[in-house]
């Protein structure tokens, strides 16, 4: 028998502060618990109805298109920019300095920004928030987690002890005893 299948999908809004707690804890877990974490950009104000990260949301989107390995970091940065220094991130120079902070050249970025009005971007954003309703998403963060043919949603930062549980591991705290853990 082989090993047991365990995908974590993070549905998420730099919106949402709460949403930013799971991505950080889910981050620092996703390899002492071994499972493939899948960050998807969600839009809240589509489970919601009202906000203002809109354009942030789809350069998310756009990143997670286009450069996936990025969308850890930019989506850290915006949640930073919002949350930790009282920045903006509905203007265009706000979007760039965090994608450029997180370390996208500026040409990537700027190429990434144009792209945020296309079909394509606005479809992937509406299938990925329609998929977090469909998992019965009534907010964000929700954490949807994939064991063998079991599905188990999860709303919430402040259920990942209970997360812990359905994986059948230890939780030992929003920072892990791990070198690599940031705060």
């Amino acid at each position: 028998m082989g090993p047991r299948s365990r995908t974590l999908e993070l549905f998420y809004d730099v919106l949402s502060p709460y949403s930013w707690l799971a991505f950080e804890i889910l981050c620092r877990y996703k390899n002492i618990w071994n499972v493939d974490l899948q960050l998807r950009p969600s839009l809240i104000s589509g489970i919601m109805k009202d906000s203002g990260s809109l354009t942030a949301m789809r350069f998310l989107t756009s990143v997670k298109l286009e450069h996936p390995e990025m969308l850890e970091k930019v989506s850290r940065e915006l949640w930073l920019r919002i949350w930790s220094r009282d920045e903006d991130i509905t203007e265009p120079q706000s979007i760039l300095a965090a994608a450029e902070k997180a370390g996208m050249s500026t040409a990537q970025a700027r190429g990434l920004l144009e792209r945020v009005s296309t079909p394509q971007v606005k479809n992937q954003l509406r299938e990925t928030t329609e998929a977090a309703c469909k998992h019965g998403a009534f907010g964000l963060p929700i954490t949807v987690a994939h064991l063998d043919d079991t599905t188990h949603m999860l709303f919430g930062s402040d259920r990942m002890e209970l997360l812990a549980h359905v994986l059948g591991e230890k939780w030992m705290g929003p920072v892990p005893p791990v070198g690599n853990a940031r705060l």
